[in-house]
């Protein structure tokens, strides 16, 4: 529902309500995206809210004046409240003076050493929206919110996306069951064979592949490999990680076993997101392991959701699976929705010495079983060993 109301100097504006549940949370990502700031409904009331990243002098000013007398609160997830030295559990939000400078705002959002002395509390239903809101716009965890009177919402001078707080929470899960086949067709592999790539369509037009190999028997436990997407490993063949040779182990592997299912998923940097891992990559290279860079830019180690890969697993007709894996967190994940583990097969990588810190780490910190992991001298940040 569209509603058109006059700002303050007498011109038109266009207030977009009425876009409640997931209709909503979709625009609002879409907003989001964009940085641009929507409101978010709440018990509490109402709020502007405005991601932090790709905030500059330019955007603080108008959002500010956007929020005219109200103050400022930057609201932060539990894992970047902890690496600025809040021992919390859930996201919290800070007081901000007026006047902040938004590379000051950015030091509290992005960097290694912060020392914060400002006010803080925890965050409201609202705020935290918006934490999962820039989580599943795969954006920075950290917002800008302010409260907003009900009655001032006729004159805010943008195009407003309401989005709210009570629906948020159960968005993905709504997405995974939005999954329909869009199309497929037989592709052939360089490693043998041909393989039939089936690309289903969420209801927010974002795309997931099924790679059939073979004729996999559907009535037995079937070999799947869960594989998020790595533009570095896959398509370029970066030696930083183990993802592109995983992806062609598990290939091999469902040949020799005459068919199984790769679900290829969007789910860059174990669900950050491209822009995000790269800053995870820069976090690592100033001396923090793959886990402590996650967590220092607010996210948890793992951020993925198997609802999507759960799905398409049904939609194929296949509810019970072998999985290609060394993360035992992804049997517990696909195991929480349903689908059931006949066993896991795994998946011995290369290890070199430029993937064998961020190898150790997932096997000593993240549980990752890689028995075949050796003693390996790793290179240094600049790449010399």
């Amino acid at each position: 529902m569209r509603r058109i109301g006059v700002g303050e100097d007498g011109s038109p504006i266009s207030i977009l309500f009425g876009s409640a549940g997931q209709v909503g949370i979709g625009r609002g990502l879409t907003e989001f995206r964009a940085g641009r700031p929507l409101v978010i409904v709440a018990s509490t009331g109402p709020l502007l809210a405005m991601p932090v990243e790709g905030m500059d002098a330019r955007r603080l000013t108008a959002f500010t004046e956007l929020c005219a007398s109200e103050r400022l609160r930057l609201v932060l997830s539990a894992r970047r409240a902890c690496a600025i030295g809040q021992d919390v559990a859930q996201p919290i939000s800070i007081d901000l003076p007026s006047g902040v400078d938004w590379k000051d705002i950015q030091s509290l959002v992005e960097d290694v050493d912060v020392i914060n002395h400002l006010g803080w509390m925890p965050a409201g239903d609202g705020e935290k929206a918006g934490i999962k809101l820039t989580k599943l716009a795969q954006l920075l965890p950290a917002v800008l919110v302010a409260d907003v009177a009900a009655e001032r919402m006729h004159g805010l001078s943008l195009l407003a996306v309401e989005v709210e707080a009570s629906a948020v929470a159960g968005f993905q899960n709504a997405v995974a069951q939005s999954l329909s086949i869009a199309s497929e067709a037989f592709v052939p592999l360089e490693a043998g064979g041909r393989a039939r790539f089936v690309v289903f369509r969420d209801s927010l037009g974002d795309s997931s592949t099924a790679v059939i190999v073979g004729s996999p028997d559907l009535s037995r436990p079937v070999p799947v490999r869960i594989h998020s997407a790595c533009v570095t490993g896959d398509v370029f063949g970066s030696r930083r990680c183990d993802c592109g040779d995983q992806l062609h182990l598990a290939l091999a592997r469902l040949q020799e076993v005459g068919g199984g299912i790769v679900l290829y998923l969007a789910q860059e940097g174990r669900g950050l997101g491209l822009a995000n891992k790269m800053r995870a990559y820069t976090l690592q290279d100033a001396g923090l392991d793959t886990v402590d860079a996650n967590t220092t830019l607010g996210f948890d180690d793992d951020e993925r959701d198997y609802g999507i890969a759960s799905h398409m697993l049904r939609i194929l007709g296949c509810t019970k699976v072998l999985l290609l894996t060394n993360n035992p967190a992804k049997l517990d994940g696909l195991a929480q929705t349903g689908i059931a583990i006949a066993g896991r097969m795994p998946l011995e990588a290369a290890v070199n010495a430029h993937n064998h810190r961020y190898m150790a780490a997932k096997a000593e910190r993240a549980g990752h079983q890689l028995e075949h992991l050796p003693r390996v001298r790793p290179v240094s940040s600049s790449g010399l060993s």
